[in-house]
């Protein structure tokens, strides 16, 4: 049924914090949609390679995603 795709720097999140977006997304989803669509949904987290995603024409690199993680 619903998939939800996001999209996140490769190597900024453990695999607890994956996990954790998962059934974060999943709840959040579900408090709009209903239960049944949330047990029904697929989340897939993509992980793009470092240097591979750009904005406002400049490479952001997992140094650059870290560091914003680190502001908060």
């Amino acid at each position: 049924m619903p998939l939800i795709d996001i999209q996140v720097m490769q190597g900024v999140f453990s695999p607890d914090e994956k996990s954790d977006i998962i059934a974060r997304v999943t709840q959040a989803f579900g408090s709009v949609a209903g239960q049944a669509l949330a047990e029904a949904t697929s989340i897939r987290i993509h992980e793009i390679d470092s240097g591979s995603w750009g904005y406002a024409g400049h490479a952001m690199t997992t140094e650059d995603a870290r560091a914003m993680r680190a502001r908060g």
